[in-house]
């Protein structure tokens, strides 16, 4: 018996070893420094020459020099796309799916069982099972798998979509807010105009102290709105940064630039028809709804399947004594206490959940489509109202003038004028800011850029949403 166990053991432990090791991988420790990642982020700017890379891998056309002098809303985007941890995220969620579908193909692997001396001291067993799955099993795994796949990359696009609406909605606040500060700067060089000449009418007797003081109390309350506007491009400009995924001091003294901001595409560009058509059939969270569908069908698949048993069918060995025998096993489980009622009871039921989902996330798609339409509608009118006010201001501006130089009229008079187109230019500058974020909401209703500007592909293999490793 001891020269069958000193034969039989070294073969099956040596066996073991060999083919384990084969393929097998070690651990490798990755620790995370949190010292290291602020440092690394701290050091993030938009002259990074990684960010040169993706830059100009993505952007067309390049720009003529590196960093930029200003920066549209496509370069910030592929910035955005760069620096985003959410991105990085949803990166490791997809390479986790990935992995499950190699997880759903693996085939089990063969059993090798070794059974020495009971009872009797010389009797040996050796048996080797091929388990063999039955019904499709694996590709309804695979199935199954691969649709949680797609759907990780509809949500790896979804979150890109996410980032880029958040870096157009900070350039569109900072725009704002620049913009305010420079009409609240115009007022005030007419406000003080306008109390310079009053002082002298006030010198000379023809008005009283009250007028003047009045007019300083307006010049006062328009220094006032320009520090807080200040403040409010500040925070805009940090705002900014944040959307970028990088530091206040990683923007250095970059400009930004927006061409196609103050012409909002008319509605008459693009019908309800063509909106509501993108909502249901463009939108990532529809499209990720529906791959989750066809994960749940492929896994009732699956649980019905599971009905039938799989198969475990090999050869054996055994040696008694002094004679050999070989034998072929075949060995399965019999369904005679259930046939898998209740895992198949639970896939239909998340099957009837993920239809349920699908039409919830579908009807809320076209809901919010044809709301953000009518928004848009609405703040366009408004706008060109706002206009229609400021043109007619100018217009008056210009008849203001010509008294003047005609010595029809004074310096006084046109500095009402202009204080009064101060003010309507801020209103309509207001009027522009709800249509571009009226703009913003029904972009994301479909999520495409509607505008007309050069759009980044959003498809979950685009260039724009994968990069090389990066410290």
């Amino acid at each position: 018996m001891a020269r069958i166990l000193n034969r039989f053991i070294p073969v099956l432990v040596v066996a073991n070893l060999l083919l384990a090791g084969c393929a097998a991988r070690h651990y490798q420790a990755s620790p995370i420094d949190p010292a290291a990642t602020a440092s690394q982020l701290e050091a993030r700017s938009l002259s990074d020459d990684g960010l040169r890379a993706f830059e100009q891998k993505n952007l067309n056309p390049l720009p003529a020099s590196w960093p930029p002098k200003s920066w549209d809303l496509q370069a910030l985007s592929l910035a955005a796309l760069y620096y985003s941890p959410s991105l990085d995220a949803a990166r490791a969620r997809v390479a986790r799916a990935d992995a499950a579908v190699t997880t759903a193909g693996a085939r089990p692997n063969p059993v090798l069982s070794f059974s020495p001396g009971v009872p009797s001291p010389y009797l040996v067993s050796l048996d080797f099972a091929f388990p063999i799955e039955t019904a499709g099993k694996r590709g309804y795994r695979i199935a199954g798998a691969r649709s949680l796949d797609q759907a990780s990359r509809l949500d790896l696009a979804d979150s890109a979509w996410t980032v880029l609406a958040g870096v157009r909605l900070a350039l569109l606040n900072y725009v704002l807010a620049s913009r305010n500060v420079d009409q609240l700067h115009s007022e005030e060089q007419a406000r003080g105009d306008q109390v310079k000449i009053l002082e002298r009418v006030l010198a000379a007797g023809e008005i009283s102290r009250l007028d003047v003081d009045l007019a300083r109390i307006e010049l006062s309350k328009t220094t006032v709105a320009i520090r807080t506007a200040e403040g409010q491009l500040a925070e805009a400009r940090a705002a900014l940064a944040s959307a970028l995924g990088i530091s206040m001091a990683g923007l250095g003294n970059a400009e930004f630039s927006w061409p196609e901001f103050d012409t909002p595409p008319k509605p008459e560009s693009f019908s309800a028809a063509e909106i509501q058509r993108d909502a249901v059939l463009n939108r990532l969270d529809v499209r990720r709804a529906l791959a989750q569908y066809a994960s749940a069908e492929a896994d009732l698949r699956l649980e019905i399947a599971k009905q039938y048993p799989d198969i475990d069918l090999g050869p054996g060995y055994t040696f008694e004594e002094t004679h050999s025998f070989f034998t072929v096993a075949l060995s399965t489980v019999i369904p005679l206490l259930n046939q898998n009622q209740g895992p198949i009871a639970e896939a239909e039921a998340r099957r009837s959940e993920a239809a349920a989902f699908f039409m919830q996330t579908q009807s809320q798609a076209i809901a919010r489509s044809e709301r953000a339409l009518a928004v848009y509608q609405a703040a366009l009118r408004e706008m060109e109202e706002a206009q229609s006010l400021y043109q007619l201001q100018g217009n008056q501006r210009q008849a203001v003038e010509q008294s003047i130089r005609a010595g029809a009229d004074d310096r006084l008079t046109l500095d009402g004028v202009l204080i009064q187109l101060s003010v309507l230019a801020r209103a309509k500058l207001d009027a522009l800011g709800r249509a571009q974020h009226a703009l913003g909401d029904l972009e994301d209703a479909v999520q495409r850029p509607l505008a007309g500007e050069e759009s980044i592909p959003l498809q979950a293999d685009s260039r724009a949403l994968s990069k090389s490793p990066k410290t």
